[in-house]
């Protein structure tokens, strides 16, 4: 190969001429490696941003958020007195695996009806509810239970004194351990909503019915999550109230 070579750019026009361009062969191998290492960059960049996990709740959090991805502001450890280690990591709430409920109460002022409760929660080890989360309903409480009795059950805790694994909303879902469910409760004068990933689960017209919660979640009021003899992670708790038009 001939030690330089010589490129010739053809004119635009027959009224433009334009000198010919000499590269050495050297400098053809440096532009080339410029170009890679562009490239490269760039594409780096583009999927580091793709690659950012579902689970990272400081980039979720909003105005409804209530809890801040950091620290357990707004809310306190349950004093079960069964209960096991519980703390935040990687904008998570983690509940260790404990002797009976392991969990958290909200310290801030929580709406009684009209609201909306989101969050994202998994079990982590165990085999029962990772997530028992406990409301008010007007001036009555009740408990949301999700994988309950042996790890299936969702339903409502308690309506007439009977709990999710004996009472009218009781469904069996499969959950894995180690994988993240969207759960989302809503509360309306007329009406207990309940969704797991989008899927209506609970559709609840409690009329005149007796709603209530069992003794162990008493410590939960008036709004709590926890575990039962379970590991379970916690992360994008939102509460937002609802318009009063939506009953």
């Amino acid at each position: 190969m001939a030690e330089r070579i010589y490129i010739f750019v053809k004119q635009i026009s027959s009224q433009i001429k334009m000198k010919p361009i000499y590269i050495s062969v050297k400098q053809i191998f440096l532009l080339l490696i410029i170009a890679l290492f562009t490239h490269c960059t760039n594409y780096t960049k583009q999927t580091k941003q793709e690659e950012i996990p579902y689970d990272n709740n400081l980039e979720q959090i909003d105005i409804n958020s209530i809890f801040d991805g950091e620290t357990l502001s707004g809310w306190e450890i349950t004093q079960f007195g069964t209960e096991g280690p519980v703390s935040v990591s990687d904008g998570k709430i983690v509940l260790g695996f404990g002797d009976g409920c392991t969990g958290i109460t909200s310290t801030i002022d929580i709406p009684k009806m009209n609201y909306e409760i989101t969050l994202d929660a998994r079990r982590t080890s165990g085999n029962d509810f990772f997530c028992g989360m406990t409301f008010p309903i007007s001036d009555s409480f009740c408990s949301l239970i999700v994988g309950g009795w042996g790890g299936s059950v969702v339903g409502l805790s308690n309506i007439n004194e009977e709990d999710a694994a004996n009472n009218e909303t009781k469904v069996l879902k499969t959950f894995e351990n180690n994988t993240w469910y969207t759960i989302r409760l809503r509360v309306t004068p007329k009406i207990i909503e309940a969704w797991i990933d989008n899927e209506k689960l609970v559709d609840y017209a409690y009329k005149e019915d007796e709603l209530s919660i069992r003794n162990e979640m008493s410590l939960s009021k008036p709004l709590g999550i926890c575990s039962w003899k379970t590991g379970a992670e916690l992360q994008n708790i939102r509460l937002e109230q609802l318009d009063t038009k939506e009953d």
